[in-house]
C-alpha cells in the first residue's frame, strides 16, 4: 500500500561528517522515494561524503541558516515536487531510518495527518540522555496538555512525519523570521491548535555514550530552550 504514495525524507545536516553518511546508507529505499539532505553550511566533508553515496540529492546553504531555515527548505521542495508524505529525521545518527514505516504507516492506513515519533511510547527506546534534555523532553509533553489540552508523550523529538497536504493551509506560515530555529516545534503545535488528525509512534532516539555533548550535539542547552517558544507565543496569540 506504499507503493501508492510520494514519500520524500529531509535530514537537516550541519558539520556531521561520519554521521549523515550513515543516516543516507542505511534508508529503506524501497519505501522511500528520494532522500534530501539540506547542508547547512558545513564547513567539513559532510556533502563530499554524501555525493559519494548517489543516494541523496543535496540542498546546499552556503552558511548556516538554523536548522529551521533548512528544514523549511525541504518543505519547500518537497512540496514543489509534489511528494505526499515527507519524513524529517535528524542528520547525527540518532534516529532509525529503518523505522520510517512506523511514522508513515499511520498516514497511509488511518488518514492520520501528521505523526509525531516517540522514544517515551512502548516499543520506543531513549537510552541514556544528557539531563537537561531529559528534563525537557518530559516537562514538554505535560505543557502541551496545560496549555493545548493534548495528551501527547514526546513533542521535541524531530523524528516526525507530515501529510504534504496540511503545509498548503494558509494559516500556517512558514516564512516567518522568528521559525529559523524552532520551526519544528511551531508546526507540531499549529497541528494541534488546527485540529489536524494527528497520532504518535515508538521510535528510537539513541544518544552516543561516553563522549561529551558537545561532541555529538550542535545545540547547546540554552539554545535547545529558545525552541520551545511556539508553546506560548501560539497559546498566548504573540505570533501566528
Amino acid at each position: 500500500m506504499l507503493k501508492n504514495y510520494r514519500i520524500i525524507t529531509i535530514i537537516p545536516s550541519y558539520n556531521e561528517q561520519g554521521k549523515t553518511v550513515k543516516v543516507v546508507e542505511k534508508m529503506p529505499l524501497n519505501i522511500v522515494d528520494e532522500v534530501l539532505v539540506i547542508n547547512d553550511g558545513s564547513s567539513d566533508n559532510t556533502r563530499q561524503e554524501i555525493e559519494k553515496t548517489g543516494k541523496a540529492t543535496i540542498i546546499q546553504n552556503e552558511k548556516q541558516m538554523g536548522i529551521g531555515f533548512a528544514i523549511r527548505r525541504g518543505l519547500e521542495y518537497a512540496l514543489k515536487k509534489n511528494y505526499d508524505i515527507i519524513v524529517v529525521m535528524a542528520g547525527n545518527g540518532k534516529d532509525n531510518p529503518s523505522e520510517i514505516p512506523r511514522l508513515v504507516k499511520p498516514i497511509v492506513e488511518q488518514d492520520y495527518d501528521y505523526v509525531q515519533g516517540s522514544r517515551y511510547l512502548k516499543g520506543g527506546e531513549y537510552g541514556k540522555m544528557p539531563l537537561h534534555r531529559t528534563i525537557v523532553t518530559r516537562v514538554y509533553p505535560f505543557l502541551v496538555r496545560l496549555l493545548y489540552a493534548k495528551k501527547i508523550t514526546d513533542g521535541t523529538n524531530g523524528f516526525r512525519a507530515y501529510k504534504a497536504s496540511i503545509l498548503k493551509d494558509k494559516r500556517i506560515n512558514l516564512h516567518q523570521e522568528w521559525l529559523r530555529e524552532c520551526l519544528e516545534y511551531y508546526l507540531s503545535i499549529k497541528v494541534i491548535q488546527l485540529k489536524y488528525k494527528i497520532t504518535e509512534a515508538p521510535v528510537s532516539k539513541l544518544y552516543p555514550q561516553g563522549l561529551k555533548y558537545k561532541q555529538y550535539s550542535k545545540v547547546k542547552p540554552s539554545r535547545f530552550i529558545k525552541r520551545l517558544k511556539p508553546l506560548f507565543f501560539l497559546r498566548f496569540g504573540i505570533k501566528k
